[in-house]
């Protein structure tokens, strides 16, 4: 004869069920985390030591001034890109030595010839033929404010307007941008 009694589940059977509900919770959890918080790469951003402009469809990247200090000779570094179909100029103008940061650009402007689909690197380098892109100089005169502050530059374009935006400064101090920071010519 067989006895009748009931049968036992497992204590296993009730952990693992939980187990199961616990990490399909914090899955659910997590995932809504991700919905509420956009992916910071998937914004536009300066990932770099210049910030950005965008006139039309004209953007400048990565732009900053490389001077040793204060009044002393500068250089604009960064590029242009023009991503419409349409020739562009650019006429970019700085601030005058010792104004205020937030004061209008005044030095003499200079102009950059921006073709449709092209990039202008802006670079002081003295050997830029082994790059298959055009580059171009654009010199500061003086350079407005000190290394680690932020200059007024304006920068327009013949096609879409213009813009005053405020470039860091930076001189000789990383390594990456001593041999690009101009000197004074020597007196005498």
């Amino acid at each position: 004869m067989t006895s009748h009694r009931p049968r036992r589940l497992p204590v296993r059977l009730p952990l693992r069920a939980s187990g199961v509900a616990a990490a399909l919770t914090a899955g659910l959890l997590l995932a809504g985390c991700s919905a509420t918080n956009p992916i910071e790469t998937s914004k536009p951003y300066d990932a770099s030591d210049g910030v950005g402009v965008t006139l039309g469809d004209v953007r400048g990247i990565n732009l900053m001034i490389l001077s040793e200090g204060a009044g002393k000779p500068g250089v604009l570094h960064g590029a242009f890109t023009n991503d419409g179909t349409q020739d562009v100029t650019l006429t970019i103008a700085f601030g005058a030595a010792g104004a205020a940061a937030d004061a209008e650009p005044s030095d003499d402007p200079a102009t950059i010839d921006l073709p449709a689909g092209e990039t202008v690197l802006l670079s002081d380098a003295e050997d830029d033929s082994k790059l298959q892109v055009v580059t171009e100089r654009v010199g500061v005169t003086s350079t407005p404010v000190a290394p680690g502050s932020l200059a007024p530059i304006s920068v327009s374009s013949d096609v879409a307007g213009g813009e005053t935006l405020r470039v860091p400064v930076l001189d000789g101090t990383l390594p990456d941008y001593a041999s690009l920071v101009p000197t004074a010519a020597p007196e005498g």
